[in-house]
């Protein structure tokens, strides 16, 4: 029986509600949406980057309820009720993150397309309080590749910030 001739409906739309950048939103999406496509085709939040759709680059990295994922490897529906945080949450009013802020100081970026993730994944990482040496910054941030292989610089933006709070230093 080819697809055409098969008597099962297909799925309809769910209900979700997130949390996106502070504002909460009541969506409906189909089951099979990723949030990385409900972020940039449906809600305009093209900041995060579709890289490999596999989850292997980080380009798509967001936080969610305080930790960094994929967002091309998580279904928007099983993130119902979920806190999400992307590029373009994280400054306030006109201020930059201190992330942010660092990666312009340190020239952490150079084609630019890996820096929203490289940005998310370094603020989830800085807030989990894990990274203490620039060992520890790289192997924590390893899942997020940079092609144009500025990660020396982003390693010091993450030091700079980490150092700033206290947390760890040079």
């Amino acid at each position: 029986m080819s697809a055409s001739q098969s008597s099962a409906p297909l799925p309809e739309a769910m209900s979700v509600t997130l949390t996106i950048n502070g504002e909460t939103r009541q969506l409906d999406v189909l089951p099979w949406t990723v949030l990385l496509d409900l972020l940039r085709d449906h809600l305009g939040l093209t900041g995060t980057k579709k890289g490999c759709d596999h989850g292997q680059c980080g380009a798509c990295t967001v936080i969610v309820d305080g930790r960094r994922i994929n967002s091309c490897m998580a279904f928007a529906v099983m993130k119902d009720g979920a806190r999400i945080t992307t590029i373009e949450g994280l400054a306030q009013g006109g201020d930059l993150h201190p992330l942010q802020q660092a990666f312009i100081d340190h020239d952490a970026f150079q084609c630019g397309y890996c820096t929203p993730g490289q940005i998310c994944s370094g603020v989830a990482l800085i807030e989990e309080g894990r990274a203490r040496t620039r060992d520890e910054i790289r192997e924590l941030m390893s899942g997020n590749i940079c092609r144009c292989g500025a990660y020396t610089n982003i390693v010091d933006a993450i030091e700079q910030v980490i150092g700033a709070d206290g947390e760890a230093g040079r």
